[in-house]
């Protein structure tokens, strides 16, 4: 499908830049420092707890959550009485200039120094929502030989969290953190709690460890800054083994022990029944500049709605789920309400697989498991009907016809499964598309192609016809209903507005007579078939969203068009 341009999803993180050895930081978009220079406080980024550090009252305290870097980071609490103080000496070197820095995040924070022998400083930010930089100078006296740094919030009000101080100056003698040294393997790891899609894994913090390999079956399965993490996207009713590493700076650590957990078994149920007569609506988890819905926004004339799109991991085969912020749900137990409601109203919801930018690889039997294995769990943990074939970079008919096969298999008779090729996949029926579509004929619902972003093509007279006519969707629609597929697995795929493609868009009039001439034998152009199909699926869009933008225009007449059709 057409996206112009590409989801924000992911955030990653940068960390600062602390090279002892060199003599290098990165401060605040500072230059490069004199070779001599080092951070002289110790246990900067409380990856050692609070080593070095004294709080006051029994304020602070090292936390795994939230971290700008590593595993530690301080939180501190003040009361009615009492600032949160935290404070650490470190050895400085006489008439010397330093920059102290720190990343405060919450309450109101303060970071400064006293006993510099020259004129002490300070500096503050109010409540912080995200890591926040403090940065000052000082310099010490004559005969300074220690400064004592510290942090504070203030009386009454929100815990405060610091991570990565930095008091950058000459070496005093006291010399800095050590390098580091490989963490040692992480013990104690258990599994928690178990769904039908993922297992809960926690373990022993190890010190010194900056984060977390988690291993399932041998193979990376995600890292973690703490000591405990989910793994997702798992196949109901199986049992893997995982195992933990610890890691940092100087590498990583052996594996722990391997611990079992088998995940639970669920049944979502069938869904509803696909209508004779069906549209179908991709539904967009992204911002494109088309409106932003949610699932409950659908134009009620949607009978199936794909949910674009899943993402694929490193291991070759697999998909997963990543709801994007920008669509605005509050949690993604309130997308699954939504996915519930519209099957309650009779709707089918799927996972759609690919797009324009997105790729899965099907070319092995283990990745062809994986897709199964990892779909099934889609669709158990989201509630889908089924899944969307929209794979636009080449696909492989032998394995992914056994990925359907093997996903069908565990989903049942009554799972979805529509298909989006392009409109050269479905030219003939030599191609890997349409070899597919025919392999698994007798669990296909639908393949809408994509009428769009295509050019000129051959239809099934043999002559070629311009995208953008009646005779470009009946010629075209020609060659699958003759190739093979039943009638009621055959459907018009169309931009529901002139912004939804790069080119392609029809008037839904155009849509109306195309379908009118292939189930009526009325409205076509110059090319009219030799029979009707009166059992033609019916038509879908890109996008819901797009459809929503132009006021629903196309659903609002293609929709009632197609639930009329004989």
């Amino acid at each position: 499908m057409d996206r112009t341009t590409t989801r924000s999803r992911r955030w990653i993180g940068s960390a600062l830049a602390l090279a002892v050895g060199s003599g290098l930081v990165l401060v605040g978009g500072a230059g490069t420092a004199q070779a001599a220079d080092v951070n002289v406080a110790k246990n900067a980024g409380f990856e050692s707890g609070t080593a070095n550090w004294t709080c006051t009252a029994g304020s602070g305290a090292a936390v795994s959550s939230p971290v700008r870097t590593g595993a530690g980071a301080l939180r501190a609490a003040p009361a009615g009485q009492d600032n949160a103080r935290c404070s650490q000496v470190v050895t400085v070197k006489p008439q010397s200039t330093y920059t102290l820095s720190a990343w405060v995040q919450g309450g109101y924070a303060y970071l400064g120094a006293t006993g510099t022998g020259t004129t002490d400083v300070s500096t503050w930010t109010p409540d912080s929502s995200s890591w926040k930089q403090l940065t000052t100078t000082f310099t010490t006296g004559a005969n300074t030989t220690s400064v004592t740094v510290y942090t504070h919030g203030w009386y009454g009000q929100a815990a405060y969290h610091v991570d990565d101080v930095s008091v950058f100056g000459p070496d005093g003698g006291g010399g800095t953190d050590p390098d580091p040294v490989v963490p040692s393997t992480p013990a104690g790891l258990a599994a928690g709690t178990v769904t039908s899609s993922s297992v809960a894994l926690s373990w022993n913090a190890v010190s010194g460890a900056t984060g977390y390999k988690v291993y399932r079956d041998g193979a990376l399965a995600q890292t973690v800054s703490g000591a405990s993490a989910t793994v997702t996207g798992l196949a109901s009713n199986t049992t893997y083994q995982f195992q933990v590493s610890a890691t940092n700076a100087a590498g990583e650590s052996a594996k722990s022990t391997a611990v079992s957990a088998r995940t639970g078994t669920t049944n979502p149920g069938p869904g509803p029944s696909v209508p004779k007569h069906a549209l179908t609506g991709y539904w967009q988890n992204f911002n494109n500049g088309a409106t932003v819905q949610k699932l409950r926004d659908v134009q009620a004339q949607y009978d199936i709605v794909a949910v674009s799109f899943a993402d694929s991991t490193t291991t070759p085969g697999q998909i997963v789920f990543n709801l994007d912020p920008a669509v605005g749900y509050a949690s993604v137990a309130d997308f699954k309400a939504d996915v519930a409601a519209k099957k309650a109203a009779g709707k089918s919801v799927i996972i759609s697989v690919g797009g324009e930018k997105g790729n899965v690889t099907i070319n092995s039997d283990a990745s062809a498991t994986a897709f199964a294995n990892s779909a099934y769990a889609l669709m158990q943990e989201y509630g889908f009907n089924g899944v969307d074939i929209d794979l636009e970079h080449g696909i492989n008919s032998t394995y992914l016809t056994k990925a359907l096969r093997q996903l069908s298999a565990k989903a049942g008779s009554s799972m979805v499964l529509t298909m989006a090729p392009q409109t050269i996949d479905m030219q003939n029926t030599g191609t890997e598309y349409f070899k597919t579509a025919l392999a698994v004929k007798d669990i296909l619902t639908v393949v809408n192609m994509q009428y769009y972003n295509s050019g000129s093509m051959l239809g099934c007279d043999g002559k070629v016809y311009s995208q953008g006519s009646v005779d470009f969707l009946t010629a075209l629609a020609c060659i699958q209903l003759q190739g093979g597929l039943d009638a009621s697995q055959v459907g018009l795929g169309v931009p529901a507005s002139t912004r939804g493609a790069g080119s392609g868009y029809v008037d839904p009039s155009i849509v109306k007579n195309a379908l009118d001439c292939l189930a009526r034998g009325t409205g076509c152009g110059s090319f009219k078939p030799s029979q009707t199909w009166p059992n033609l699926r019916g038509a879908m869009t890109w996008s819901t969203n797009w459809d929503a933008t132009a006021g629903n225009a196309w659903s609002n007449a293609v929709g009632p068009h197609v639930h009329n059709l004989p």
